[in-house]
């Protein structure tokens, strides 16, 4: 199964839309570090988050920590620096989707650790640095699904 990882998230409506993706998919969320923001059901229930009991949530502590929770997972990591393109990338239904902070996107040390499993959204404009988070996970999200053919098992409603 296919899941997302955001690392210590900054922005409270980043992270309330990637869990309404998140439940749209039924693709786990897995929330790293602290957050910079509440997440208790009476924060969540305050913003009016009504699809909020749909998100599958997983909190971890450290990256360790998620690593150690789901050892069957192939973990990949979304940054602006890598050389290799999300779409050149063969994702698989074992696949973690690993993005950072909205600020800082991962720490250098996880990048270099993993620099094979690193990928990136290609930008046509050089002017522009990065993209929104929610939007890139959508963008990574969809493709790894459709890849492993999750997409094309749902039943439509139209």
């Amino acid at each position: 199964m296919i899941r997302v990882a955001l690392i210590e998230p900054e922005i409270p409506p980043n992270t309330g839309n990637i869990a309404r993706l998140c439940a749209a998919t039924q693709v786990p969320l897995h929330i790293v570090g602290v957050a910079g923001f509440r997440l208790d059901d009476s924060a969540v229930r305050r913003a009016g988050l009504d699809y909020w009991p749909e998100v599958i949530l997983h909190r971890h502590s450290s990256l360790p920590d998620l690593y150690q929770a789901v050892p069957e997972a192939r973990f990949v990591y979304l940054t602006t620096k890598a050389g290799t393109s999300y779409v050149n990338w063969q994702f698989s239904q074992a696949d973690c989707l690993v993005f950072g902070r909205e600020t800082r996107g991962l720490p250098p040390e996880i990048l270099s650790l993993n620099w094979k499993r690193c990928l990136t959204i290609p930008m046509l404009n050089p002017k522009v640095r990065s993209l929104n988070l929610a939007t890139a996970v959508g963008i990574v999200l969809y493709e790894a699904l459709r890849q492993t053919g999750v997409l094309s098992s749902k039943p439509h409603d139209f």
